[in-house]
């Protein structure tokens, strides 16, 4: 794989920059603020948790940043982007291009082995067949499960089914990567296993992860903590001797 997402993680600028961000969703003749003026920025090359109990707003959040959803109000910007301003068209192939996501319940295709599965997006940026089975086969290996590239979802563990969907996002050299409660259906064990491979994907690979979670070993791994409490954003913890540039 090449380091495609090195160039934007060398910024001096955060990836993600959200601004005095609401959104309020009409339920049964009531606004649901869901997310209340939230601003925060991300910066690049950091593990960045959103914490929060259920309800407090975290998928909301990262369904913002993925433009998988649009704010009643303020701006959401990502890598450079402001996603107001764009077609669903361009917010479509920015996550195509740029952006990796990895799941609670995994995502796999339930028919498609894991090689397939982590290829399915190289399949739909339409790159040829050689270079495609190239970054599949480094993706796999890079998590370890080369020997078992051709068996399918059910025949693989939780913990197995959680790396392909991890060499599934890293295949396509995102600058930035949404993972939501990545831990949330492992055990403790399994869960540190997977959490110390999301953290050799931003030592290693450059990439800029934020996780929504609630899981306690994640927060104690994190660089940077956003907590939502209702949807509003109550604090934001930094681990010590991270840095960031000024701006």
């Amino acid at each position: 794989m090449t380091n495609g997402q090195s160039v934007y993680s060398s910024s001096r600028e955060p990836v993600v920059q959200l601004e005095s961000v609401e959104r309020v969703y009409h339920l049964a003749g009531e606004d649901i603020r869901a997310i209340n003026g939230v601003t925060l920025d991300i910066w690049p090359g950091r593990m960045t948790a959103i914490v929060g109990r259920s309800g407090s707003g975290k998928t909301t959040l990262l369904n913002l940043i993925a433009g998988l959803d649009a704010p009643t109000q303020g701006t959401v910007r990502v890598l450079g982007r402001d996603m107001g301003q764009m077609s669903e068209q361009e917010r479509l192939s920015l996550r195509l291009h740029h952006i990796g996501f990895i799941f609670q319940s995994f995502g796999l295709m339930p028919l498609l082995s894991a090689s397939e599965n982590v290829g399915v997006p190289l399949r739909m940026r339409k790159l040829d067949v050689h270079e495609r089975e190239q970054r599949v086969a480094e993706a796999l290996a890079w998590v370890g499960l080369t020997e078992r590239a051709h068996h399918r979802p059910y025949e693989l563990s939780g913990g197995e089914q959680q790396r392909v969907a991890i060499a599934r996002a890293l295949a396509a050299d995102p600058a930035l990567v949404l993972a939501d409660e990545p831990t949330g259906q492992l055990d403790t064990r399994t869960g540190r296993r997977i959490l110390d491979l999301l953290r050799r994907m931003v030592a290693e690979r450059g990439v800029t992860l934020v996780i929504a979670t609630h899981d306690p070993q994640v927060m104690a791994e994190a660089d940077v903590i956003h907590e939502l409490r209702d949807g509003r954003l109550v604090e934001t913890r930094v681990k010590q001797g991270v840095a960031f540039p000024a701006r």
